[in-house]
């Protein structure tokens, strides 16, 4: 459609950046063999928000908007000019489109269909050494600004902090318009048809969902796999922790036909690291989500299928093979399994805690929780890695960050270089004998009882948000005692069975180093009995497994 006063007029063309860069003559001409040229006129429209998909544009000559909201708000985020491409992070995904590319300047562009721009990038690692690191900064910068998708509710609302933490897992760019505090929401709500007691409701996605359900949320914007999996698959794997991500990317690149699933997002509790810095190969370091988000393109680029949000309820062994329920009714069926289901964070056990959790009782610290207690007391409540980049992290954006500790001795548990960061930094107070016993306020958190545990000395304290980070117990209650386990509940496998545990294996058959107590059945990352709780371990394990799957397969 013609418009007189062009989106982005006047806003100039992105310069040269890791976020948009310019493609050579021989690069264009690789994609132009792929796709088609178009002439583009002003005002016309390559793709849009609600669209299923899109595909890979790059401007040749012109000029082209990125909006958000486009006919709706029509807020500018970038222009892009000659040589330059579009999209981002959800063009490989195949997620559902969430911004609009409206043409500025006329001119043309090559047209290159999305499927065959993700075969060429696994076979040119010169484009791809361009376009995903491009993808993934534009991806990082969209959620750093609050681009993308539009959620509009109450910070009080049970629903509204459920969704948000859904989209913050998956790494979804999202604007976010709070009714308490934003006083054009009620003229928004009008015009989108939406009275405030039917939010939390997310724009964007070319409907309107009011207060939808995860997998309402998730389908809407085309997370996970599409379909069905097959009637019996090589490997499932459970879980989508660094273990679990780790054996999709093996066991895919090596010619299982792999089914992963996850109940929430792929990249579990490490996701929800702000910075890992002790991660092989980063020597500055990578956020959790990112490192999570490189792994997923990885393992869907060999052929995995990525399935969440899947909530694994019930684990069966059926005819030679095994059967994982989901809850809604579905089955996944393997001839082998990994479970890295990982583990949950334990709670604090004060009074009323269900009341203040997501209301200032935090489990992760994420730039979702960054952006909600900007400018306020915090306090971060363990003494391992998790509490250490949680500290720093919150110290960056907090008023003030206490880090509390039962004991005396911050390097007890604790890498040695998150200790002497957190030495370095005053904005972080460090509570040695310290545990919180109490918590207060009338409709979030606002102060926090602490006793020295060598003594009976209480003090109360102001604080807007505490993260808890206190150890974890693991996820294993949807094995039904189908698999051994120690003590504590976590999974029991190789040498750590005892005989008893070993009554299916026959003919002087015995476990692998990594299977359980159910023959062609592994256990990875923080779920396994005996496991080193870090990412790259966890990583390892996922891999080895699958080797040790070869083994079990090749052995039938």
């Amino acid at each position: 459609m013609a418009m007189s006063e062009p989106l982005g007029a006047g806003v100039e063309v992105q310069p040269p950046s890791d976020r948009a860069p310019r493609l050579t003559n021989a690069q264009r001409d690789r994609l132009r063999a792929l796709g088609e040229v178009r002439s583009t006129s002003p005002g016309d429209v390559l793709f849009q928000d609600g669209d299923d998909g899109y595909d890979f544009f790059i401007v040749e000559s012109g000029a082209v908007t990125i909006v958000q909201g486009y006919e709706r708000e029509d807020r500018v985020l970038a222009v892009f000019g000659p040589h330059q491409f579009l999209g981002e992070l959800g063009l490989l995904t195949g997620a559902r489109v969430y911004l609009s590319a409206v043409v500025r300047d006329g001119g043309e562009v090559i047209q290159v269909p999305a499927a065959a721009l993700r075969k060429l990038l696994g076979e040119d690692e010169e484009l791809s050494n361009v376009i995903l690191p491009a993808y993934l900064a534009r991806r990082a910068r969209l959620i750093s600004i609050g681009a993308g998708v539009h959620l509009i509710g109450s910070r009080f609302s049970p629903d509204s902090r459920r969704l948000r933490d859904l989209l913050g897992r998956n790494r979804v760019p999202y604007q976010w318009t709070d009714l308490e505090e934003d006083d054009e929401v009620d003229a928004l709500l009008q015009a989108i048809g939406v009275e405030p007691a039917e939010t939390p409701v997310l724009i964007g996605t070319g409907d309107v969902l009011r207060n939808p359900t995860n997998n309402e949320l998730a389908k809407a914007l085309g997370l996970g796999a599409a379909g069905a999996p097959p009637a019996l698959c090589d490997l499932v794997i459970v879980g989508g922790g660094p273990a679990g991500l780790a054996a999709a990317v093996y066991g895919a690149s090596e010619g299982l036909d792999t089914q992963a699933i996850d109940c929430i997002a792929f990249g579990g509790q490490a996701s929800t690291s702000s910075r890992i810095e002790n991660y092989l190969g980063f020597p500055t370091g990578i956020s959790g989500g990112e490192l999570a988000a490189r792994a997923v393109l990885q393992a869907k680029k060999f052929g995995a299928r990525m399935a969440m949000p899947a909530q694994a309820i019930k684990l069966e062994r059926d005819d030679g093979h095994y059967s994982v329920q989901l809850e809604g009714g579905d089955v996944v069926n393997g001839r082998t399994l990994i479970v890295a289901t990982g583990a949950q964070y334990r709670k604090l056990g004060v009074p009323d805690l269900d009341r203040f959790e997501g209301l200032g009782v935090y489990y992760a610290a994420t730039l979702v929780e960054a952006q909600m207690c900007a400018g306020d007391p915090v306090m971060i409540v363990g003494g391992g890695n998790s509490a250490g980049q949680a500290a720093i992290y919150m110290s960056r954006h907090a008023s003030s960050c206490r880090l509390l500790i039962r004991g005396g001795d911050l390097g007890k548990s604790m890498s040695r270089y998150l200790v002497d960061e957190i030495e370095r930094r005053d904005e972080i107070e460090v509570m040695t004998h310290s545990e919180i016993v109490e918590l207060h306020g009338e409709t979030s958190l606002e102060s926090a009882t602490v006793v020295d545990n060598r003594g009976d000395e209480r003090t109360e304290l102001p604080v807007k948000a505490a993260f808890v980070f206190i150890g974890a117990s693991p996820n294993t209650d949807w094995l039904g005692g189908c698999l051994a386990t120690d003590e504590d509940g976590f999974v029991l496998t190789g040498a750590g069975l005892g005989d008893e545990d070993r009554d299916a294996f026959v003919d002087g058959d015995a476990p692998y180093f990594l299977e359980t107590s159910q023959p062609g059945i592994f256990a990875v990352g923080d779920v396994r009995s005996g496991s080193v709780k870090r990412v790259a371990s966890g990583a390892g394990e996922g891999a080895m497994a699958v080797q040790l799957v070869h083994h079990r397969l090749s052995g039938h």
